[in-house]
């Protein structure tokens, strides 16, 4: 026998066997004038629309570096100082006499005085360019803190020439000279010296909760996630927003993080706060202050002059704001130039319409190669694009280079010479536990029963630090009024 179905009555509620808008289905609108005698029902949207497109900032750290796991409160390593001897800051005491501090900052990474007798020195005074082959006679320390050296001249009598400013000076060493039948009592034994680093790693926590009559009270919604879920969700939308939004702060964390110092009170309250990439390549690396405004490509062209004197890594990754990369792309276009008024072709393979693509992502410049492009979180507006509007300065950082490859550095631990990628995070883990990124349930809804509260709790912790090695080759670009 046919089943004829029958139709609804005038405001009956009937439920469907899918998810679907039917006659008999109504929607209760309470807070209006509408309720379930409405005849007609609005036109739903069902998708929700994404104004803000991928929201998710996640993910420098996955193109530069790695993560690895610690067991540790604290990750130590060594870098390497340079190989050779030489001092700044050095005053010309007499026309025959140079002194130099003792302590850290008077040399790279040597706190004696370490040049002997009959070495040979290059006195340098950077302010008029000149320098002086000087032969080493005498080399004693004055006091504990000071060192003097007497030298003679190859060239000259003296050294009169030279300024006689305090602190002036720089010297280097580049070899020695002894007469016949000599001794070598008066060398003075090097020992290779290096500068140890260390970070500790904080602990990141993030919670969602939703009580268990929430969770029965069902609206869907068609979405399609920044981590790739699509479909239909209701209160677990929250849930996964949160999940991303705690994602992002893992990255955030090590990239802003900054250790507590002795004029914060934090530190007696148990805090200690961990050292993030901004905070290490300032108190480590290299910062350019207002990019644009100091001139373009002769800017640029003194980075590459210090990344000479630093390590000197071929390869390097540029992540910069909007305007500090249409900057970079302005600069490079105006290479294209001929000299004579025309146009070369040359710096794009002779291609006209390759000149004519003024996006630049990647570019040579000396022997140096360099990768572009957008870090959205210096340009998103709930982060560090918060302050780039018309007339605002900006957030502060306008962008950083980034080494590419990987460092050689003594692990501690191990014992062993290790190469490490120049960025890298850490996160505490052990058999027993692994914290890198743990997530859990707990109350007694939504499948967990661990305790009476009438609410489903989504607990999220991470523990992590990030590593900066070598940080003297990052370069980091700041705004300024």
């Amino acid at each position: 026998m046919a089943v004829v179905p029958v139709a609804p009555e005038y405001g009956s509620i009937k439920p469907s066997q899918k998810q679907q808008l039917l006659e008999s289905n109504y929607l209760d609108f309470t807070n209006g004038t509408n309720d379930f005698a409405q005849q007609y029902l609005p036109e739903i949207y069902e998708a929700e629309v994404e104004r803000y497109g991928n929201r998710t900032l996640s993910g420098f750290l996955r193109m530069v570096g790695a993560e690895m796991p610690m067991t540790s409160d604290q990750v130590v390593w060594s870098e390497q100082n340079r190989l050779h001897i030489a001092y700044n800051d050095v005053t010309k005491a007499t026309e025959t006499t140079l002194t130099f501090a003792l302590d850290a900052t008077a040399g790279p990474g040597f706190v004696a005085n370490v040049i002997s007798k009959n070495q040979t020195l290059v006195v340098v005074d950077p302010a008029t360019g000149q320098d002086l082959k000087v032969f080493v006679t005498d080399s004693v320390n004055t006091s504990a803190t000071l060192a003097t050296i007497t030298v003679k001249p190859y060239t000259a009598a003296d050294m009169t020439a030279l300024s006689a400013t305090a602190g002036a000076l720089k010297i280097f060493v580049y070899g020695s000279e002894y007469k016949k039948g000599t001794t070598d009592s008066d060398i003075k034994s090097v020992t290779p010296s290096f500068t140890q680093y260390s970070n500790s790693p904080i602990i990141i926590k993030e919670k969602y909760s939703i009580s268990g009559s929430d969770t029965a009270q069902i609206g869907w919604v068609e979405v399609a996630t920044e981590a790739g879920a699509s479909g239909y969700l209701w209160y677990l939308k929250a849930e996964s927003e949160t999940r991303l939004r705690f994602e992002d702060y893992l990255e955030m964390s090590v990239v802003e993080g900054e250790l507590v110092s002795g004029t914060s009170t934090l530190g007696a309250d148990g805090y200690k706060g961990t050292e993030g990439l901004f905070a290490a390549i300032q108190a480590r690396g290299n910062v350019i202050n207002n990019f644009t405004a100091v001139g373009g490509l002769g800017s640029f062209d003194n980075i590459l002059k210090n990344l000479d004197t630093q390590g000197a890594i071929e390869e390097n990754m540029l992540f910069l704001n909007r305007q500090t990369s249409l900057d970079f792309d302005d600069m490079l276009a105006g290479l294209s130039a001929g000299a004579n008024g025309g146009t070369a072709y040359g710096l794009f393979e002779n291609s006209e319409e390759m000149a004519l693509n003024l996006g630049f992502t990647g570019f040579r410049r000396g022997s140096y190669d360099f990768y572009k492009t957008d870090w959205k979180y210096l340009n998103d507006a709930s982060t560090r694009g918060a302050t780039n509007g018309a007339g605002e300065v900006g957030s502060g950082i306008d962008g950083v280079l980034v080494p590419a490859g990987t460092s050689t550095v003594y692990d501690q631990i191990l014992g062993t010479n290790i190469r490490r990628p120049f960025l890298h995070v850490r996160y505490r883990a052990s058999q027993a536990d692994d914290r890198r990124m743990k997530s859990w349930l707990t109350g007694s809804v939504g499948g967990a029963y661990t305790s009476d509260l009438d609410a489903m709790e989504v607990h999220f912790l991470s523990e992590r630090c990030l590593v900066v090695q070598a940080a003297n080759n990052f370069v980091l670009f700041t705004a300024s009024a």
